[in-house]
Parts: C-alpha cells; structure tokens; sequence
C-alpha cells in the first residue's frame, strides 16, 4: 500500500506551493494562453502525474489506475447526466415543445420590463440551468429580453446574474454529483446541505434583476414580484434537494417560481407599467411590448409541460432514497494508500452503478419519445447538435476527474490543505472564494468541485469545521463565480452582437458578482459560527 507523504520538501510552504503547481497550470493555460478547456486538463493531468510520482513518491502504476477510475467516474457520474440532459433538451427544440413553452411563457410576461426579467431570466432561466447548464440560460433568455426592450450588455447581465442561484443543481446536478465523488461525501447529506446555502443565496437576486432593469423606481412599487419570484423557486428547490437528491431541484423550483409569479399576477400587478430603465410605459407601448412579444408565438401549453412532468416523475421514483436501483454496484474497482493526514487506510474508487441517474434520464428520454413523435430526421438532428454543442464539455469531464483522483491519491491534496488549515478559522472566507477563482477561470463548477473538493473537506476536518460546509461553500462560491467564466461568457454571447467580446460582458457583470460573493461569505459566517449542526 502506497503511504502517503505530506512533506516531500520538508518546507510546509514549498510542500503547499507546489501542489498548486497543478492548479496554476490549468488556470494559466485556460485564463492567461486562452486554451480549450479540455486541452488545458490534459496538460494539467500531464504536470499532476509527473509531481505525484516524482515529488510527492507516488508509484507509477497505481497513480496511472487512480487516473483511469477517476476518468470513469468523469463518464459515468457526469457526462453520462449530462449527454442525456442535452439530448432531452434538443429533443424539445426540435420537436417545438421547446418553443411552445417558450412561446406561452413569453405570451403572459406582460409589457411590465420587472415580470419579463422574472418571468424569463429568473425562472425559465433556472429551467434552462437544470436542464442543460453550460450558459445555454444566457444564450436563450438574453436575446428574448433584447427583443423586448432591453439593452444588449444588460440583457447578458441580467440573464447571468440570474443564473447565480441554480449552477450547482445545473445539468441535472452534475456538479454535486462530481463533488460527492472525490469526497466521498454522501450524496444526500450534499445536496442537503449545498441546498441550505442556495435556500438563502437565493433571495437576493430577484431584488438585483428588478433594480438592474428598473432601478428603485422598480423596487418601490415591484418588491413582491422578487419575494414571491424567490420564495417561489425555494419552496420547489429545498424540499427538492433535502429529500430527494440533486437532479431536479433546479426543474422544480423553477416551475413552482413561474406558477408562483403567473397566481400573482393573477390578482395582483404592480401600479405602474415599467419599461427598462424604469420609465413608465404609455398605453400604446404596453400594447406594441404585447404584441412584439406574442407574435408568431403558440399559446398551448399542455404539450410542452408533459416532458418535464415526465422527467420529474421517473427521476424521483428512480433515484430517491426509496429506490434501490441507484444502490445497485456489481463493480467496485479501487487503489488504495495509507492517508497522509489520518494515517488510515483510504482508497480512490469507481463505483460502477448501472442504475444512475443518467440511465434513469435516458429512460425518461425514451418515453418522452413516445409523447413527442419525432422524425427520424428530427432525431438525427437531436443527436448531430448534441455532440456538436458537447464534445467539448464531454472530454473534459473525464480528464478533470482523472486529474482530480491523482491530485487526491498522491497526497498532493493533503499537502495543499495542510498549508491553507494554517489560516485557521479565516479559511470560512477563503472556501467561497477559492470555488469563485476556480470556476471563473475553467467555467465549470463541476470542474471546479472536482479539483478543490478533497482539499476543501481536508481543510475543513483539519480545522474542526462543520465537514460539509468547505465543500458546500466551493460549489455555491462557483456558482456566483459563473457571470465572469470566460467560456460560459463565450457560451452566453453566442447569440447576441458581444460574440468574441465576452471580456467587455465580464468587465459589466464584476461589481455584482463580487458583490454576490460578499453575501455568500456572510452565509457561511453564519453556519460556521451560529448553525454548524447544519453542515454536519
């Protein structure tokens, strides 16, 4: 059995400065040379394996297998999710169901700039972000509110500032579910947990939207449409991640967000009808708002709900605690060393669970199928835009874990917590920031969970903190780091006039994401000093 060294240069320092080496490395190569993500993880696990073996004593063989399990747990528990989430998506484009939805929801947003920002960006938003991820929600909602009024960089800004909330729960839960992997974190106790933090984080930016397209004009008289907007999408996505799991917090907090906001608007609408920038619309406005947005618009809805009515039912019965499936592991293989930090036995593994939630998303999928009806045609279409959008996305998945498992086995992660525990207690402002850093520079908060992790639950047993909350903290810390990720920018901007120009976007969404990041930081202030039992 490997044992682990936690002071290959007797300096704990050189020992925590060199293990950043492999994390300075992917940031340069994505931030500063501009590379592809999934080149920039090759290289990066290129520079890990070589510091495991050569400086941090690692064997050769059993690094290089650490690496092969953590590249199938990159495919199976990630991409697995993810290609399906795409390939429903795409299904519902090219059937329309999408544009149906789109169409109807569009169709009740009202003339009112504060609904439509609600309506669209806050909540079909987080739709969008539970479905797909990846800056699909900027790319779809920004060019909706431009055609409706609103400036171009704000509609961005808006779309991204919106899409704070949901990342962690994003693309069916991808990145809770990369985090319970190179943690070896329950599942359950991390979407509970990371849950809590969204719970709170997730009151604030409905206030933000209507102030960034109305200001305080907008807030006067437009306050309930953020209380019920927020309240809205909490009462879906807490219950949702405390009892059931990480894959459908996101779809069912938005849908009960658009169901809260069209009751309101039912028997309640604000006194004034406000356009962007807070100026009240006349009569004949309101009336062309109305009609530039419903034109050539469907008005069913039936047809479009059924999908999602599908994929919630089949994923809840299939991966709740209830269920047995996901519990099934006929495969185990793993590499064992003794931990530099416990001085106990751990492994690295890939637990080989035929019945995960991916596969319980392609059967949703098949039976979407059979609602639907597509054509071959549409089909061939489905699968040709999934791969074109993905293939990216999808080889990185598997090199970032590959990394992240070598970073852990070696002891290269224990090292690094070992340096940063020495900060003591003002690490609760660190743990969000490091998640922040990361993920604005890769893009991915699954990447991000992936390579910080370890370390964060490391750190986090080393100070006697709440264990869950380090971890917890790295992934809702990336989530507001996502308005400034250079490659979710050059996602969101793909249909818009800002396309190569994601650096002027990230310059305009700065002030509110740091912003973002101070509240996030008194969040966690406030389970490490007054509620850790509920990141235990």
């Amino acid at each position: 059995m490997f044992h682990q060294v936690l002071d290959p240069t007797g300096s704990v320092a050189g020992d925590t400065l060199l293990a950043l080496v492999p994390v300075v490395v992917l940031l340069v190569l994505l931030a500063a040379v501009r590379m592809s993500a999934w080149q920039a993880v090759i290289i990066g696990s290129v520079v890990t394996i070589v510091l495991g073996v050569a400086v941090w004593q690692a064997p050769f063989g059993s690094t290089m297998a650490a690496y092969g399990l953590g590249a199938a747990t990159g495919v199976w528990s990630v991409n697995w999710i993810v290609f399906w989430g795409v390939i429903i998506y795409n299904t519902l484009v090219q059937t329309g169901a999408f544009g149906e939805f789109r169409g109807w929801l569009i169709s009740r947003a009202t003339a009112d700039v504060r609904v439509q920002a609600l309506l669209l960006a806050w909540a079909f938003g987080a739709l969008l972000e539970g479905l797909v991820g990846f800056g699909y929600p900027w790319a779809v909602v920004a060019p909706i509110l431009i055609g409706l009024g609103v400036a171009d960089l704000a509609a961005i800004r808006i779309a991204a500032i919106a899409n704070n909330a949901p990342v962690s729960y994003g693309a069916l839960g991808a990145p809770i579910i990369g985090l319970a992997a190179v943690t070896g974190l329950p599942l359950m106790d991390l979407s509970s947990s990371i849950g809590r933090i969204v719970a709170i984080l997730a009151l604030a930016p409905p206030f933000i939207l209507i102030y960034l397209v109305s200001g305080r004009r907008g807030l006067r008289d437009g306050w309930p449409l953020a209380i019920v907007a927020s309240l809205g999408y909490i009462l879906g996505q807490f219950p949702t991640a405390e009892f059931v799991g990480p894959y459908l917090p996101d779809i069912i907090g938005a849908l009960v967000s658009f169901a809260a906001l069209l009751i309101l608007l039912r028997f309640w609408r604000p006194r004034t009808i406000l356009g962007f920038g807070g100026r009240e619309l006349s009569a004949d406005e309101q009336a062309a708002t109305q009609r530039q947005a419903t034109e050539g618009q469907v008005g069913s809805i039936g047809r479009a709900l059924i999908p999602f009515g599908i994929l919630i039912v089949v994923v809840v019965l299939w991966t709740g605690p209830w269920s047995p499936l996901t519990k099934y592991v006929p495969f185990d293989p793993s590499v064992p060393m003794l931990a530099s930090l416990s001085h106990q036995a751990a492994v690295v593994d890939w637990k080989f669970a035929p019945f995960v939630a991916g596969t319980a998303i392609l059967v949703s999928w098949l039976i979407i199928l059979a609602v639907l009806r597509p054509n071959g045609r549409q089909l061939s279409r489905v699968f040709r835009d999934t791969f074109k959008q993905m293939w990216g996305a999808l080889l990185v998945g598997p090199f970032i874990f590959g990394l992240a498992y070598v970073f852990n086995y070696t002891g290269m992660a224990s090292s690094m917590a070992n340096g940063f525990a020495k900060v003591g207690t003002v690490f609760i402002i660190l743990a969000p920031v490091l998640g922040w850093i990361a993920v604005a520079l890769s893009g991915s908060n699954t990447s991000s969970n992936a390579v910080f992790g370890a370390f964060q639950y490391s750190v986090a047993k080393l100070l006697g903190a709440p264990p869950l909350l380090f971890p917890s903290l790295n992934s809702v810390g990336a989530e507001v780091g996502k308005p400034i990720a250079p490659q979710t920018a050059s996602v969101g901007v793909s249909t818009t006039k800002f396309v190569r120009n994601e650096g002027e976007v990230i310059r305009y969404n700065m002030p509110w994401t740091i912003g973002i990041l101070v509240y996030l930081i008194a969040i966690g202030c406030l389970y490490y000093f007054v509620l850790p039992g509920a990141m235990r």
